[in-house]
C-alpha cells in the first residue's frame, strides 16, 4: 500500500500562484511515477502532470504546459506542483496519484493509489 497526502490548495485570484504538495508513505519503493490529476464539477478527472520517479522525466497536459511545473524531493518522497498564471478554468479538486509499475503514465487507469484531493479555486 502507498498512502498519499496532499496539501496546499486554496483560493487565489486569476493570475496568481499556488504550490501543491503530496507526501507519500508506505511501500513507496514500488512507485514508478507520481502524478497530478484534477476534476472540475460535472467533468471527468483529467491528467495534469506527472514525473517518473527514478529519472525525473516530466509530462504535462497541453492546458497547463508553460504555467505548471512538477518536481520531486526524493529524500522526502514528496511531489510538488507549482501552478503559476492560474485561471478560473483551473478551478478543480486536484488529486495526487502513484503509479506502481505501469509504463504508461498519462491516464487515471495507470495509477493505483490516490490522495484525498485538495480544492483549488481561482476567482476572476
Amino acid at each position: 500500500q502507498v498512502q498519499l497526502v496532499e496539501s496546499g490548495g486554496g483560493l487565489v485570484q486569476a493570475g496568481g500562484s499556488l504550490r501543491l504538495s503530496c507526501a507519500a508513505s508506505g511501500r513507496t519503493f514500488r512507485m514508478y511515477a507520481m502524478g497530478w490529476f484534477r476534476q472540475a464539477p460535472g467533468k471527468e478527472r483529467e491528467f495534469v502532470a506527472t514525473i517518473r520517479w527514478s529519472e525525473g522525466t516530466t509530462y504535462y497536459a497541453n492546458s497547463v504546459k508553460g504555467r505548471f511545473t512538477i518536481s520531486r524531493d526524493n529524500a522526502k518522497i514528496t511531489v510538488y506542483l507549482q501552478m503559476n498564471s492560474l485561471q478560473p478554468e483551473d478551478t478543480a479538486v486536484y488529486y495526487c496519484a502513484a503509479n506502481i509499475g505501469r509504463i504508461a503514465v498519462l491516464s487515471t487507469q495507470d495509477y493505483a493509489y490516490w490522495g484525498q484531493g485538495t480544492q483549488v479555486t481561482v476567482s476572476s
